[in-house]
């Protein structure tokens, strides 16, 4: 029986979801794969931090966030006010990074991982940025000290995306990739398809938590841009960065075109593509028109969907329904077991 010291950094609807998602399957942690855990240290950006090698009380600790307390009341270490204190200060085996996304530079999740890996910790993360400014860096710091750096997450929330190529798919070559990866877009056509204007799809999808206040990195395609830039850079292993994926938003579809669409047995997908032109790869996010006929025509609401071709399997395709947090946090938890097998 391995047991492994576990710091949360970031505690906010995934890292949350993911403490009560542990919280649950600890028994079977045990059963299954021989492991134990203890929760010793959370970091939140809001609420406090809290440090504990004894462990920390997850229930107390959801409770206090709950009501909108500080987590420090739950600490045994001194105080602590910054994130890379936090990660020197955890002594953890395993590090959750869930910081919100830069989609510039993937600043400061990068240093927050780097950090964690030059500690002998795995990391695991769901955020985006990392996995495409510094895929290959981390990967190679995480060999160094004989850790892992996974992040299965950062695209598709709990699908298999990354693992599939990782383990189950040994020796097949990916050459292209389609699908549907921003739930918050194909959620705002799916509405406007039932007559809702764009703005009052968009309204929607704000107040049930999919879209931010400010919903240009969704609907600009931004966010996609950056999915499709990991999915490049891990799975086809050509650096790309989000700025070299062609992009064009939703922005300026109209309930005219839905409509005229719709008439034609169509739909207005906002469509992810990536393939290889000789020696390079080209990524590209724009709205298409998909029939009948597509995977990706039925693939409504917040759902998501990825197709690969590879030189094995023609076809292949993983389509998630109506994720939210508690489908991310499984991604971060299918890594923990991964990575400490």
């Amino acid at each position: 029986m391995t047991h492994y010291r576990i710091a949360l950094l970031g505690f906010g609807n995934v890292g949350q979801s993911l403490a009560r998602l542990l919280l649950r399957k600890g028994d079977q942690l045990k059963h299954d794969h021989n492991l134990t855990f203890t929760i010793t240290a959370i970091a939140t950006a809001r609420h406090g931090m809290a440090i504990d090698p004894n462990g920390i009380n997850v229930e107390h600790a959801l409770q206090l966030i709950t009501n909108h307390n500080k987590l420090d009341v739950l600490s045994t270490h001194p105080r602590i006010t910054n994130a890379m204190e936090f990660i020197g200060s955890c002594g953890a085996d395993v590090l959750f990074e869930n910081t919100s996304v830069n989609y510039t530079d993937g600043q400061p999740a990068v240093d927050y991982l780097r950090t964690a890996l030059h500690a002998g910790m795995h990391a695991i993360t769901a955020n985006k940025g990392p996995v495409v400014h510094a895929f290959q860096e981390l990967t190679r710091i995480a060999e160094k000290f004989g850790c892992k750096f996974y992040f299965e997450s950062a695209v598709m929330d709990g699908a298999p995306i990354f693992s599939l190529f990782r383990e189950s798919l040994p020796t097949a070559t990916l050459h292209s990739l389609s699908g549907i990866l921003n739930s918050t877009t194909n959620l705002i056509l799916s509405r406007m398809e039932s007559g809702e204007t764009f703005e009052q799809a968009l309204a929607y999808a704000q107040s049930i938590g999919i879209a931010e206040t400010d919903p240009s990195g969704d609907i600009d395609g931004w966010d996609a841009a950056v999915k499709v830039a990991a999915l490049v850079t891990v799975l086809m292993g050509t650096p790309l960065k989000p700025a070299q994926v062609d992009r064009a938003g939703i922005r300026n579809l109209t309930l005219d075109d839905i409509h005229q669409a719709t008439r034609q047995g169509m739909r207005w997908k906002l469509v992810c593509t990536a393939w290889h032109e000789g020696a390079e790869v080209h990524g590209r996010v724009r709205p298409e028109l998909v029939g009948a006929d597509s995977p990706l025509y039925g693939v409504n609401g917040t759902s998501s969907i990825v197709t690969f071709e590879t030189d094995v399997l023609p076809q292949l395709s993983i389509v998630e329904g109506n994720p939210g947090p508690e489908t991310t946090a499984y991604g971060l938890l299918a890594d923990f077991i991964n990575a400490t097998r």
